[in-house]
């Protein structure tokens, strides 16, 4: 083999391992699962709920800027009412009783369930996870659509949260929104 063709040849093949490295799963499971993790536990693009709410007292998850915004802790109910209702019709159980008022999935926040809010939200979160991970073909594809509504909207309001932090003077930069 010439030279330049040897050259050629090993730029190729590390070319093609590199870009082997890069890539992600490209399965449905996969990419449900990855969206599920990085509005979870595992920062990416964005800050994760886990990072969002790490550290926040009863006090701060109270708070609001007295303009008609959510408070984190009203957020973080919501995003675990949701969750964990969405979670129950993916595994075809009832999820329960709703007035259809959902304002009720935030208003209903209590303070002084603060660090058991923050506890379930992660609990439900793993179940997700958990769910998809164990769930056949036909179910993945049958609620894809659910599970991707489930992550905009946990990403969605996670974003909030962080707002709202950075609005009292909780937030700390380095986490990864400056």
């Amino acid at each position: 083999m010439k030279p330049i063709s040897m050259i050629l040849l090993v730029v190729s093949l590390l070319a093609s391992a590199a870009a082997a490295q890069d890539q992600k799963a490209t399965d449905l499971r996969s990419i449900l699962l990855e969206q599920l993790r990085t509005t979870h536990s595992q920062s990416d693009w964005f800050v994760c709920a886990n990072v969002a709410v790490e550290g926040v007292t009863a006090e701060q998850a109270n708070w609001t800027d007295g303009k008609g915004n959510h408070s984190i802790g009203q957020l973080t109910y919501h995003l675990l009412f949701w969750d964990r209702r969405s979670l129950a019709k993916f595994n075809g159980q009832d999820p329960g009783k709703f007035s259809g008022n959902n304002d009720d999935t935030f208003n209903n926040f209590d303070s002084k369930q603060w660090a058991d809010t923050v506890r379930q939200l992660d609990e439900v979160m793993t179940d997700w996870e958990k769910a998809v991970q164990t769930a056949d073909e036909d179910k993945l594809k049958k609620n894809a659509s659910l599970v991707a509504h489930v992550g905009a909207h946990n990403a969605y309001h996670i974003g909030q949260i962080v707002y709202v932090r950075k609005e009292q003077g909780s937030w700390d930069a380095s986490k990864g929104v400056k």
